[in-house]
C-alpha cells in the first residue's frame, strides 16, 4: 500500500487538483434551431452535417 513520505502543501494540492474540474459540454446549434452536440445526429430533425440521417416521422 502505498504510504506519502511528507504532506503535500496546499499549493502543490492545488496545483494537482487544477485538471480535475469539470469541461463544460460543448453545444452547437442544428441548421433547424436547435441546440446538439457537436458530431452526433440532431434529435429534433435528425441531420448530420447538412444530410438528412434519419428519418422523423409526421407525428412527433
Amino acid at each position: 500500500m502505498a504510504v506519502q513520505q511528507n504532506k503535500k502543501s496546499r499549493s502543490r494540492k492545488g496545483m494537482r487538483r487544477s485538471h480535475d474540474r469539470v469541461a463544460i459540454p460543448a453545444v452547437i446549434y442544428c441548421s433547424c434551431g436547435e441546440p446538439t452536440v457537436p458530431h452526433c445526429v440532431c434529435p429534433s430533425c435528425g441531420t448530420y452535417k447538412g444530410r438528412q440521417v434519419v428519418a422523423k416521422s409526421d407525428n412527433e
